[in-house]
């Protein structure tokens, strides 16, 4: 009778470990019930959960929600506030990550810093703050940014490398940056804009413990000099679409496949119908970086009868059944200017070419 007792036990445990890795590999229904920008999935071995970060949800701080299975979340609270301490940010909460590392887990995140002595509109850096659990509540390693490379900064996004190695990859704001280029020139010379500002991609090594960087970042991305390069066109339509005078590189998110690092990218006004994604390669966890010919990878769908705008400031989610998820925002004419998550799957082919199938949407008429 026992050997029948436990045979059942084991053969409905079996069963429900079966449904629930199939049910991952159904495409979510977008747009998701979360209303994030920057969204970030970790996938919690621990507690066999996944937790979403992103950019709203509270003010000065970040809320997460949870999941069993990736298609229903549910919020759970909030999980950083600038109330503590340690606090050194004052506004402009943005672009969370978490980590689990050796048992603790680290959130990386953009604020706008005290310390502002010239009053600048834009004083952004990175800091980190530690947890016990996923679900926080997260409380500032120091009372500053991580470093000051003496501009602002946003979108911290980590790489732990093979050789135990920890990169950091971030982007310069566009703010008081104004390049030369062919794009600056022609939007001078059409009275668009007197000056066109650009956001860059840096990377640098980090030090063990995430209290400092280690050497001096290393410039990785950035748009188009010459309007002939096949990037500029969709780098540039922020700018060519006389919407405003910069031109971004940002979110990054970088993986490693066989021996290929993929830098993942957004490019154009986040706050605009034409952010997109697009993405670059390299051997080096620190560059050359080469940006692919199939850019962009993921964007509006409006020019084919669809209603999915904004698409961008991607992460990546492996599900437990092995599938990779691109996960992002975007906006839908049906449910306006809010930036909504979405998630759709990421395809490697044979050639090692990335692919979005999406951006997808399921919305009641």
């Amino acid at each position: 009778m026992k050997q029948h007792l436990f045979y059942f036990i084991g053969l409905f445990i079996s069963l429900a470990a079966c449904n629930r890795t199939t049910s991952e590999s159904v495409q979510p229904s977008n747009p998701l019930d979360v209303p994030f920008g920057d969204p970030y999935v970790l996938y919690d071995k621990a507690s066999d959960r996944y937790y979403m970060y992103g950019t709203g949800g509270v003010e000065n701080g970040f809320v997460v929600y949870v999941s069993d299975d990736m298609t229903s979340w549910k919020k759970e609270g909030t999980v950083y506030s600038n109330e503590q301490e340690h606090a050194w940010g004052v506004k402009d909460f943005w672009a969370p990550e978490v980590y689990e590392h050796k048992g603790k887990y680290y959130l990386f995140y953009s604020a706008d810093w005290k310390d502002n002595p010239n009053n600048e509109l834009e004083n952004f850096r990175i800091g980190v703050a530690e947890a016990d659990s996923p679900l926080g509540p997260f409380i500032d390693r120091s009372s500053g940014p991580i470093f000051d490379p003496g501009y602002p900064i946003i979108d911290a996004n980590l790489y732990f490398a093979d050789n135990g190695k920890v990169y950091m990859y971030y982007s310069r704001c566009c703010y008081k940056h104004a390049v030369d280029s062919e794009i600056s020139e022609w939007a001078k010379e059409k009275g668009m804009f007197d000056s066109v500002e650009e956001s860059w991609i840096y990377g640098v090594e980090l030090a063990a413990d995430f209290s400092r960087v280690v050497g001096e970042p290393v410039l990785l991305l950035r748009p188009p000099v010459d309007m002939a390069d096949k990037q500029s066109e969709w780098e540039s339509r922020s700018v060519t679409s006389g919407e405003v005078n910069r031109r971004w590189t940002e979110g990054s998110y970088i993986f490693k496949e066989g021996q290929t690092y993929y830098m993942m990218y957004s490019a154009n006004y986040f706050g605009g119908e034409n952010y997109a994604v697009g993405y670059a390669t390299s051997t080096h966890p620190l560059g050359p970086f080469e940006k692919s010919p199939n850019n962009p990878i993921l964007q509006k769908n409006t020019a084919e009868g669809g209603v999915v705008t904004g698409t961008g400031h991607n992460s990546l989610v492996t599900d437990r059944s092995g599938t990779t998820w691109c996960v992002y925002h975007g906006r839908t004419s049906k449910t306006g200017d809010q930036r909504l998550a979405f998630i759709d799957r990421l395809v490697i082919d044979e050639s090692g070419n990335l692919r979005v199938d999406g951006p997808t949407v399921n919305l009641e008429d």
